[in-house]
C-alpha cells in the first residue's frame, strides 16, 4: 500500500519567541514491511540552522535553531510510505515459526550474566523515564504469561487484556502521565495504553519497545475506523529470539489500543524506550510564556507516486 502522511504543527505564542532549538522525529523509518520513498521537511520561519542525524536508537531526527524573533512556528512533515502487511517483513506463520519459545526462556537470556555478549535489545529490559518498574505490571502481566505459555502467544494475551481493561479517553491524561497512573485510573490515550503494555513486559524481564507512528485515516470500505487516527499513534513492541540462532530474532509489534497487530495501514515513525526518545516535537524557547498548539495528521493511500 501506498500511503501519503502529512503531519502539521502549528504553534502560536504570546508574546513572541527570542530565539528556539527543536528536535523532530517526523521522518518515517525504513524498515521491515516498510519503506521510505519520499519525504520534505518544511520549516516556517526558516531555520538559521537545520541537520538531520541519526539516534541512538536508529531513528532519523531533526535539530533546528530559530534566532530570529517569532510569534508562530508551522513544522509540516510531508512524506510517501510503502508498506505491506506484516510489520516485521514476515508473514504471520513464518513468524510463529521462527518464535516458538516460552516466554520464561527467552527471560533467562536477558538475565544479567557476566561477560554476555552484547544484544542491542538489552537496553529495552529497564525502566526508563515514563516507564518505571513497579510489582503492579508484574501482577497484571502475569495472568497472560503462564508457566510454558509461548512468548508470542503471551504477549498477545496481555494486549488483548490490556484493551479489555483500559479506556480510551481524550484528554484523560497528560503527555507526561506516568504508566503507572493510567493503569490506576484504567483509562488513558494510545501513549498510555502502549507505555503499560510495555511496562508489564519489562516488569517481568521481557524486552520490550516503544513505536510512534501513524493510522490510515479513512479505511477501507466495510473496514472499521481505528481510535488514534487523525493524530499520532503508538503501540509496543516485544522482542522474540529465534531458537537454537543466537543473537537472531524478531520484534513483535502489537497494539493494545485497537486490539491487532500493526498491518499495511500503519506507519512507523521511531521507535524508544518511551515517548519522550521519539517525541514528534521537543525543544527548548526563550519568550512565549503563552503558547496555543493545534496539531493536524492525514494518512491517505494513493495509487501511485505523484510526478515532482
Amino acid at each position: 500500500m501506498l500511503l501519503h502522511v502529512v503531519h502539521e504543527t502549528r504553534y502560536q505564542y504570546a508574546p513572541s519567541v527570542d530565539n528556539a532549538h527543536h528536535v523532530v522525529h517526523l521522518k518515517p523509518a525504513s524498515r521491515a514491511g516498510q519503506a521510505l520513498l519520499r519525504h520534505e521537511l518544511r520549516i516556517s520561519p526558516e531555520p538559521a540552522h537545520q541537520r538531520e542525524v541519526m539516534d541512538v536508537y536508529g531513528n532519523s531526527s531533526t535539530f533546528f535553531s530559530l534566532q530570529a524573533s517569532h510569534d508562530e512556528l508551522i513544522v509540516v512533515a510531508d512524506s510517501i510510505v510503502s508498506t505491506t502487511a506484516s510489520s516485521h517483513g514476515l508473514d504471520a506463520d513464518d513468524f510463529i515459526a521462527r518464535t516458538q519459545l516460552p516466554w520464561e526462556q527467552v527471560r533467562e537470556q536477558f538475565r544479567y550474566r557476566a561477560g554476555a555478549a552484547y544484544h542491542s535489545a538489552w537496553e529495552f529490559r529497564f525502566a526508563s523515564p515514563y516507564v518505571p518498574r513497579n510489582d503492579a505490571f508484574a501482577r497484571f502481566a502475569l495472568p497472560s504469561f503462564t508457566p510454558g505459555r509461548l512468548l508470542p502467544e503471551a504477549a498477545h494475551d496481555l494486549m488483548e487484556r490490556i484493551h479489555g481493561t483500559m479506556a480510551y479517553e481524550s484528554n484523560s491524561t497528560e503527555v507526561n502521565t506516568p504508566a503507572l497512573e493510567a493503569l490506576q485510573q484504567g483509562k488513558g490515550v494510545c501513549q498510555d495504553f502502549a507505555h503499560i503494555m510495555v511496562a508489564c513486559c519489562r516488569a517481568l524481564g521481557l524486552p520490550a519497545r516503544y513505536v510512534s507512528g501513524y493510522l490510515l485515516t479513512q479505511p477501507p470500505p466495510g473496514q472499521p475506523r481505528l481510535i488514534g487516527s487523525d493524530a499520532s499513534h503508538a503501540w509496543a513492541s516485544v522482542y522474540c529470539p529465534e531458537p537454537g540462532k543466537p543473537g537472531a530474532g524478531h520484534w513483535l509489534d502489537l497494539d493494545p489500543t485497537n486490539n491487532r497487530a500493526p498491518g499495511e495501514d500503519y506507519v512507523t515513525l521511531a521507535t524508544g524506550r518511551d515517548f519522550l526518545d521519539v517525541s514528534p516535537l521537543r525543544g527548548v524557547i526563550r519568550g512565549g510564556a503563552q503558547h496555543i498548539l493545534d496539531v493536524g495528521v492525514t494518512v491517505t493511500p494513493i495509487e501511485s507516486l505523484p510526478v515532482k
